[in-house]
């Protein structure tokens, strides 16, 4: 019988506990949300950087200006188009950026990628927006990044899993706060029939609906049947909205840290703001600048352009503020430790005719020089 069941096409009962998935998928949007907030942050900021093509250091017009600037597809601007690269990029942790037949930027939705030792790796099955190109597109001939964080997703998931439950147990201690209890008892030595069933079901429900409904309830009394109310006699909880408000603006806070997002421009906190964007843009613009201009440079620029100063940068929201710097700019040049250009190199501006040489001030000569200078200008004045 045994082998004979084995050929007996048995359909097992699915019995869903509709509950349990509907608080399960809530707290996936919990979880979600955090994510999101995070990445769409860094996705928003880097939407507004500026791509310029630079040759021997300064700006001149490429091909590729309008597409990486103004309208990288027919269907994206180019702001929709990077934060979607950004937030997929931080999200999946990779992504890819393919060129079409018809000079469109695309960004893919799905592929293979097959590696290789000493060869172009090769990416197949290339989607987008529900199309899947034949075309099979060399590492050469796309802009592939990846975050290099692998356990972003894993470490997300451990910290949630114990983010859930005080979620859970505070949404639940919540709903029982101020929660209305009362008890129907009656006075009969018999048992009960259907129809005294009916009478105590009927009158409980009365009950439940003028409470629940009506500011002031007036409710009469039955002969026989007796309502106690406990809300106010039985130990109440004192959690509130706001420790379910923390509890989740701690999690965020857990995603932002693992990102090198400062929390206080996560949530708007206007106290140190100068220092939180200083450290927003050392530990999390600058590096992912960095990552794009790379993958970038290598798509799009040849060897022997790169080694002639030919290459595309990145200006956007991250640069410093240049007039808060104009006294540290001005030591720079005029003690003789950098040129003009190499000032402008760093502000991420493209070099001026002449801004090669240095430029001392007076103040910065010998000793002796200035004092032989000095007795001149005396002479010079005294005439």
């Amino acid at each position: 019988m045994g082998l004979l069941n084995l050929f007996k096409r048995e359909t097992p009962n699915a019995s869903f506990e509709f509950e349990e998935l509907e608080r399960i998928f809530g707290n996936l949007q919990l979880k979600s949300l955090a994510v999101d907030k995070s990445a769409e942050f860094v996705a928003r900021i880097f939407a507004k950087s500026e791509f310029k093509y630079l040759e021997k250091g300064k700006t001149k017009k490429s091909d590729w200006d309008y597409l990486l600037n103004v309208r990288p597809n027919k269907n994206e601007s180019a702001s929709e188009f990077w934060q979607k690269v950004v937030y997929r990029l931080i999200t999946k942790n990779e992504v890819l950026i393919f060129l079409t037949d018809d000079d469109q930027l695309l960004v893919a939705d799905s592929f293979t990628r097959t590696k290789y030792a000493v060869y172009d790796d090769v990416f197949e099955y290339v989607s987008c927006r529900g199309y899947t190109f034949e075309k099979r597109f060399r590492m050469s001939e796309v802009i592939f990044l990846q975050y290099n964080n692998n356990r972003l997703q894993e470490y997300v998931s451990d910290l949630f899993s114990d983010y859930e439950k005080l979620h859970t147990r505070l949404v639940e201690a919540l709903a029982r706060t101020n929660q209305i209890r009362g008890t129907l008892s009656t006075r009969t030595n018999g048992s009960f029939n259907d129809e005294m069933r009916k009478k105590l079901q009927a009158y409980a429900d009365g009950l439940f609906k003028s409470f629940s409904t009506k500011t002031i309830a007036i409710v009469p009394s039955q002969d026989g049947m007796e309502y106690t109310e406990h809300t106010n006699t039985t130990g109440t909880s004192n959690i509130s909205v706001d420790e379910l408000k923390k509890l989740r603006r701690q999690f965020d806070d857990e995603v932002a840290d693992i990102l090198g997002i400062p929390t206080a421009l996560i949530h708007g906190d206007m106290a140190n703001l100068e220092n939180s964007q200083k450290m927003f843009n050392s530990y999390c613009y600058q590096s992912l600048v960095k990552k794009m201009s790379d993958g970038l440079n290598f798509a799009l620029v040849s060897r022997q352009e790169y080694e002639r100063k030919n290459l595309f940068v990145i200006i956007g929201e991250g640069q410093r503020d240049k007039f808060a710097l104009a006294g540290s700019i001005d030591k720079l040049i005029s003690s003789g430790a950098m040129t003009r250009n190499e000032v402008r190199s760093e502000l991420g501006l493209e070099s001026v005719p002449g801004g090669d040489k240095f430029l001392i001030t007076k103040n910065y000569q010998l000793g002796e020089q200035l004092e032989k200078g000095g007795e001149k200008e005396d002479e010079s004045n005294s005439d």
